[in-house]
């Protein structure tokens, strides 16, 4: 079996109303479906040609989440870093340090939705990356 690519990413969310107003003002989100389905509250988004689902699960600890780097990035153009960062300060997103960076490695950002999801926009590529751990991290191993 070969894998095609991602089919959909899914976020467990506590208000809906408010996850559906995150992920389309920071974004850019267009909502598809919104709704109930057999008790389950959802909404269905397409973020990019990407679906991007929600579901409302109302009993679900929402602690331990804030402990970890788990997140999903993604690609911003180096020139749009700074007027990316002031959009998400004027709508008061939850934004998060990153760890310290060499500049090669380029810029991100870091921020929560609602439920404290974390998302980083990212200015390089793993192509980037990799030439960058190369030159400054010749203990890896690397595989071609």
């Amino acid at each position: 079996m070969k894998l095609k690519g991602i089919n959909h990413i899914t976020f467990s969310v506590s208000d809906l109303e408010k996850s559906i107003e995150f992920y389309k003002n920071v974004f850019g989100a267009d909502l598809l479906v919104k709704g109930e389905r057999v008790g389950d509250r959802l909404a269905y988004f397409d973020l990019n040609g990407l679906w991007l689902a929600l579901n409302v699960e109302d009993d679900v600890s929402r602690n331990e989440i804030y402990e970890s780097y788990t997140h999903i990035s993604f690609s911003i153009d180096e020139e749009d870093y700074v007027t990316t960062l002031e959009r998400l300060k004027q709508l008061d997103i939850d934004l998060k340090e990153g760890r310290p960076r060499f500049e090669e490695e380029g810029k991100s950002i870091y921020f929560r939705d609602p439920d404290g999801h974390l998302f980083e926009f990212h200015t390089k590529t793993r192509e980037d990356r990799i030439k960058f751990y190369k030159k400054n991290r010749p203990s890896l191993t690397f595989f071609e």
